[in-house]
């Protein structure tokens, strides 16, 4: 059943147009010429993302031979999104705790509200400190009498014998003779305890799991369709179960399927379905491109703020009319351009698959 259905996403993809008119405001969707310039300038600013032609056989006529679709590889994924998941019950579970005596100004000074109580504490968190030993006193009393017994039998009155006070140039002597006598090997530790150093030694590792991500183009939603293809810390390839533990519960199984790449003839990756990708990328697009609108306004108010300082002395023209208003010459803002759709496109794959680090643009 699903190689029929991968039959007819082909037959369907092959037959769908080519989008010409550029609708990335409007709609949320790329002509193939946008999503070629959004690729070179976000392999330009981002140089971890470049190009790849795949399998000449594979190749789409309607985009450029070498720059068939986009890949990044080696991303990291440090945890499963499983442990980010948390309930309605552990986010509203509270508990009020009350500190000393209550006999402050109020008893409210000493109460303090406890977040999250429901969920289990972790080892090492302020709950389990675990067991600390007690520090003795330098007061106390030691196996050597401790320091006040050391100060109290000291003598002010009573000069040391120098012959007592040893010396430093035989002790250096004693120490040479000491490194240069050759010494026993130590023998050699038990096979047991190499194999219990080695598993201690794994077990303070970070087992980090990384992936191949790609970006294509789907002509048939006329969007950017993303690929992953995961490995774990021994580069061996994930089982889909193992990459569905990397996608939010809400995606996985669902949106996030296993088909295969379209540009190799074996290749099986993981695939964010891109049949919601353009509603999402013009409510994202909307909001941020209301933004740069904003700050190019008030740029060009700033630029022509200055242009009137320089042209502050201008003589009128002959015919004593003054010029047209700056606002009428004033031509309207570019706004968000079609290069930075990859740069938001990322960022919303980041909601989908939050452990891995897709998004390499946070600080754009």
């Amino acid at each position: 059943m699903h190689a029929i259905q991968q039959q007819y996403w082909a037959v369907r993809d092959y037959l769908s147009p080519v989008l010409k008119e550029s609708k990335f405001r409007e709609h949320g969707r790329i002509t193939p010429e946008e999503f070629v310039a959004a690729g070179d300038f976000l392999a330009y600013k981002f140089p971890v993302w470049s190009w790849e032609a795949g399998d000449a056989p594979k190749a789409r006529d309607y985009l450029p031979t070498s720059k068939q679709y986009m890949v990044t590889r080696g991303v990291p994924c440090l945890r499963r999104a499983t442990s980010l998941a948390y309930t309605d019950a552990d986010e509203d579970a509270e508990r009020l705790l009350s500190f000393g005596d209550g006999s402050g100004a109020g008893n409210e000074a000493d109460e303090w509200v406890e977040t999250h109580a429901g969920r289990r504490a972790n080892m090492d968190s302020a709950a389990n400190p675990g067991v600390i030993d007690d520090i003795p006193d330098l007061d106390g009393p030691h196996e050597d009498g401790g320091i006040s017994a050391g100060v109290a039998n000291l003598s002010l009155t009573e000069t040391p014998n120098l012959d007592d006070i040893p010396d430093m140039e035989e002790d250096l002597e004693e120490g040479d003779d000491a490194a240069a006598a050759p010494s026993r090997a130590p023998p050699p530790p038990p096979k047991n305890a190499t194999v219990k150093e080695e598993e201690t030694k794994n077990a303070n590792l970070l087992s980090v799991r990384t992936y191949d991500v790609m970006i294509t183009y789907d002509k048939y939603y006329q969007t950017p369709r993303i690929w992953l293809l995961g490995y774990d810390e021994n580069g061996t390839p994930l089982v889909p179960d193992q990459i569905f533990q990397d996608v939010t519960a809400e995606h996985a199984f669902k949106t996030v399927t296993i088909e295969a790449f379209p540009h190799s003839s074996s290749l099986q990756a993981a695939s964010v379905h891109p049949c919601k990708h353009a509603s999402v990328m013009r409510k994202l697009i909307e909001r941020m491109n209301a933004g740069v609108v904003e700050e190019q306004k008030l740029q060009r108010k700033a630029g022509a703020k200055d242009g009137k300082k320089k042209w502050l002395f201008k003589r009128s023209g002959g015919s004593g009319k003054d010029d047209k208003p700056a606002a009428a010459e004033e031509e309207e803002v570019e706004g968000l351009r079609v290069d930075f759709y990859l740069v938001v496109f990322l960022k919303f794959i980041a909601s989908i698959v939050p452990t891995i680090e897709v998004d390499s643009t946070t600080a754009f």
